[in-house]
């Protein structure tokens, strides 16, 4: 072999692992926040595994909708649970709230995207004005989520008669309002223990997105990412917003509708 084959060989070899090199043509931030919403992924998906387990342990209610009342016994049914409306009392209006919600943090990834094209556009005005629409309705989600949480919490007013074993290993009977992580309502323990795991630690996952969405907005307003002659930030953080929202579908149908 000539020198000269060995010098082109060298430096074709530099020129694949000397760095700089961008595979699928992702920068490193890209890449990086891939990296971390695959682990995120398999982190929500053992919980949606560990509650499914759960889940399909108990049998399901099998009386008259009417007559349903909570129960060690069985799992509860979802639309006789959440079933309340903010400042509508006595009635029944099976998961309109929560299909709401939801409504609002879908409608906030079509705003997420109109924002990233206007990035790629380098138009400034669109972006603040798409990421604050981003940001109302992340904000909005978690205001609904927390009044629910709060009617979860406190329950009906007439309660359900539970039997379970309380701290000293005695049986005991009582009525219990609302739910706490020892003894709920509505049904088995471990179904308010799931429950307010699951959702609040997505619900801690939309609370840093909108900081994230707060201070990319406030970055764009002010020009910064101008002077950097680009808007790839606001593509980082719309990968992110787009995950919380595709997990949220998947805790929406395994809480809410099975």
């Amino acid at each position: 072999m000539s020198a000269h084959s060995t010098a082109i060989g060298v430096s074709s070899k530099r020129g694949v692992w000397g760095g700089g090199n961008e595979p699928l043509k992702a920068s490193y931030g890209k890449l990086m926040m891939w990296f971390f919403l695959l682990s995120d992924i398999f982190t929500f998906a053992a919980f949606l595994i560990t509650y499914l387990s759960i889940r399909v342990s108990y049998p399901a209610y099998a009386g008259p909708a009417g007559e349903f009342v909570g129960s060690n016994e069985y799992w509860p049914v979802p639309e006789l649970v959440f079933d309340a409306i903010p400042f509508v009392h006595g009635v029944h209006a099976p998961l309109v709230f929560v299909g709401i919600m939801t409504f609002i943090l879908i409608s906030s990834s079509v705003t997420m995207v109109l924002a990233v094209e206007a990035g790629h556009r380098n138009d400034r005005n669109d972006v603040v004005k798409w990421l604050l629409w981003t940001i109302l309705g992340g904000a909005t989600f978690l205001g609904c989520q927390a009044w629910e949480w709060n009617h979860f919490i406190h329950g009906t007013d007439g309660g359900s008669t539970m039997t379970f074993i309380n701290s000293i290993n005695q049986l005991v009977t009582e009525v219990v309002h609302g739910a706490n992580l020892s003894v709920n309502e509505y049904g088995p323990g471990s179904f308010a223990q799931l429950f307010f795991f699951i959702t609040g630690f997505h619900g801690f996952h939309v609370t840093i997105g909108v900081f994230l969405l707060f201070l990319c907005f406030y970055q764009a307003a002010v020009g910064i990412y101008d002077q950097r002659g680009h808007y790839e930030m606001v593509e980082k953080i719309g990968l992110y917003w787009h995950f919380v929202d595709l997990v949220w579908v998947f805790v929406f149908t395994l809480f809410y509708l099975i």
